[in-house]
């Protein structure tokens, strides 16, 4: 890097105290999106069953996973054109409508669809906080405060469950959870306006139309298409749009390559830091999905533990990833290091999915306990890493494309894994075998995770990438 362009990228960077204003506006952003998540979790099972909608259940998951990927994609690329502050008053904006559409639906079908919209304002705003991290702060100081960004997450993660049970069980009803977000998210809008500097291009690029369409194109076909896998009824059409799917993503790239602007820049699939943390984020969704969505299950029709018993003994797991970014990220900060972080990490999940794949309908509840606390000692602090990583790894240009993309894989990850998942279980002769093979497959995928991160190289994380 030239003497000007460090000089360029000093004047860029606001000042402490305005820098403190913007941290707060972030902090403001992400505390409200998630306390609605952990909210509407909690009332969800009412809400199915109000509408009496669990056979769409499982498009209630599909939809939004699919909208808000290609909308995060986008809109992170978007970011770095017309900066972080007004791509996220953008998503923000159709997050609004999205809750009140879904606050005044009466069909599962119009809950799906305001559920699909909503993805694309809400799916963005999370990576797009961690992104003007870097806009606020220099490569040297961007671990120290992308941990602390679990905080406001953290806490979310302690009083939104509380918060969902209560409305939703009162008198105003599950409503009152969508609206009265819009107000929360109406403040955290102007504390944005008045925090984030705008990072804007002066020169505006062409936006890459072509390759926005055919990215959507892969990206649909190859969530639908996993999607379907898992349906014997619907495999033939599964494996087609699959095939489909990767024909578009070849497309894809080839046409990224030749785009003036592209909307995944060429340089980050050429990264190998990047790459390899897009990998392992998407192979450990497989034990992260494990645990959240299959260990209740063995845990209350296995073991024979009621559902609040169960809640309690995921608790030490739930707190253990909300917070444990902090320290992480100021271990970061302090030692410029991540593969130490990285080994140990994908170590230790690989050793809790191990202890779960042998448990039995015998298992003592302090097992499981032990089990999913190691686990999530191990996964807590990996986000933090991944941003932190993918930051480091990419010119400063690219930060909102780089970040975007993580969490654009993860979801495709998500929408994935079940279905992976679904086959494994039900190749099982009885429920206690099934749920075993998935904490096998969980612990092999975290397994492979942890192979990759020891050929991972290790940046230097206090200087800017050129290009």
């Amino acid at each position: 890097m030239t003497q000007v362009q460090a000089q360029t990228l000093s004047l860029d960077r606001p000042t402490r105290r305005k820098a403190a204003i913007g941290l707060w506006a972030v902090f403001v952003t992400q505390f409200v999106s998630f306390l609605f998540i952990y909210a509407r979790n909690i009332a969800m099972p009412g809400i199915i069953a109000e509408m009496d909608g669990m056979a769409l259940f499982s498009w209630l998951i599909a939809l939004p996973a699919l909208s808000g990927s290609v909308s995060t994609l986008l809109f992170g690329k978007l970011s770095d054109i017309f900066g972080r502050r007004a791509i996220l008053l953008v998503s923000i904006g159709l997050f609004l409508v999205g809750l009140g559409l879904a606050a005044t639906v009466t069909t599962m079908t119009g809950f799906v669809a305001a559920a699909a919209f909503m993805s694309i304002g809400h799916f963005p705003i999370i990576p797009l906080c961690f992104t003007a991290i870097g806009d606020l702060f220099p490569p040297a100081e961007r671990a120290k405060w992308t941990g602390l960004l679990n905080l406001p997450t953290g806490v979310a993660a302690l009083i939104g469950p509380m918060l969902g049970g209560l409305v939703a069980e009162s008198f105003l009803g599950w409503r009152w959870l969508y609206w009265g977000t819009i107000p929360l998210m109406l403040v955290a809008s102007v504390v944005l306006v008045i925090g984030l500097p705008d990072t804007s291009q002066k020169t505006i690029p062409k936006i890459d139309v072509i390759g926005t369409a055919v990215m959507i194109i892969a990206t649909t076909t190859l969530i639908l298409g996993f999607s379907w896998l898992g349906t014997i009824e619907r495999r033939g059409t599964g494996l087609i749009l699959v095939a489909i799917s990767v024909v578009a993503w070849i497309g894809f790239i080839l046409i990224e390559k030749r785009a003036e602007a592209p909307i995944l820049d060429p340089q980050v699939f050429q990264n190998r830091t990047f790459m390899t943390v897009a990998g392992t984020s998407v192979l450990s969704l497989f034990g992260t999905l494990g645990i959240m969505a299959y260990s209740p299950i063995f845990a209350q029709q296995v073991m024979n533990v009621s559902p609040s018993l169960n809640g309690s003994m995921l608790t030490p797991y739930s707190l253990l990833t909300a917070f444990l970014g902090i320290p992480a990220g100021f271990w970061l900060a302090r030692t410029k290091r991540y593969k130490g972080p990285y080994i140990l990490g994908y170590a230790v999940v690989t050793i809790a999915m191990v202890m779960m794949w042998r448990f039995t309908a015998d298992t003592p509840i302090w097992l499981y306990v032990l089990a999913t606390s190691i686990a999530g000692f191990g996964i807590g602090a990996i986000p933090t890493i991944n941003t932190v990583v993918a930051q480091s790894a990419v010119p400063r240009r690219l930060l909102g494309v780089a970040v975007g993309a993580i969490y654009f894989f993860q979801m495709v990850g998500m929408a994935a894994a079940p279905a992976f998942i679904g086959l494994a279980q039900n190749s099982a002769p009885d429920l206690e075998g099934g749920l075993k093979l998935v904490f096998l497959i969980g612990a092999v995928c975290t397994l492979a995770s942890l192979v990759l991160v020891f050929t991972i190289p290790e940046l230097a994380m206090e200087k800017e990438q050129p290009g």
